[in-house]
Parts: structure tokens; sequence; C-alpha cells
């Protein structure tokens, strides 16, 4: 899951709340990782609670929430987008290892 709460002006962020994007990569089906939830403010806060109560890893990448709230939900993530989704997924994948 990708979050911001420094993307907006600080302004803005206070008038429209947070953003949020949920991705989800199941790499037995054998598809790319695709975005599943997106949200600003009262959904953006919703999505971040499931997370947490879910225990689901959320980083924050300004530039990258932004490209995803652009696509529409259940739109696979576009190849150019991949070296960024590697690198969420292989510290994620560090996390789990060490945790």
């Amino acid at each position: 899951m990708i979050i911001s709460r420094h993307f907006n002006h600080p302004k803005r962020q206070v008038k429209n709340g947070p953003t949020a994007a949920v991705v989800r990569y199941d790499e037995e089906s054998g598809e790319g990782p695709k975005v599943v939830a997106h949200g600003k403010g009262q959904i953006a806060n919703q999505i971040i609670e499931l997370a947490k109560e879910n225990d689901i890893h959320m980083e924050e990448d300004p530039m990258l929430l932004q490209n995803l709230l652009d696509m529409d939900l259940g739109d696979n993530i576009p190849p150019q987008l991949y070296s960024v989704m590697a690198e969420i997924l292989l510290l994620i994948e560090e996390m789990e290892r060490n945790y």
C-alpha cells in the first residue's frame, strides 16, 4: 500500500486530507501488480486504518502515489513503474524475513 501525508501542499493537505493507493501483487498468478483501491480524504483514512488493522506494510512515495491515483481500479501497473514497484516489493520481502 502506498500513502502520502506530504504530497499535497500543507494547506491543501488540511483541506483535502491524506491520499492512499493499494497495490496487489500475486506472484503465482503471473500477472503484474494491480491497483485495487485508491482514494483521498476519508476514503484514504479508511484504507490506512484497514492496512494498520491487518498489519499491511505501508510505503510513502509521493511520485508513485500520484501515478497510481491517475490509474483506474483493476489496471495493471505500467512497465514504466516496475522499477519503483520492484524496490518496494524487495523492501517488503526483506522486512518480512527480518520479522
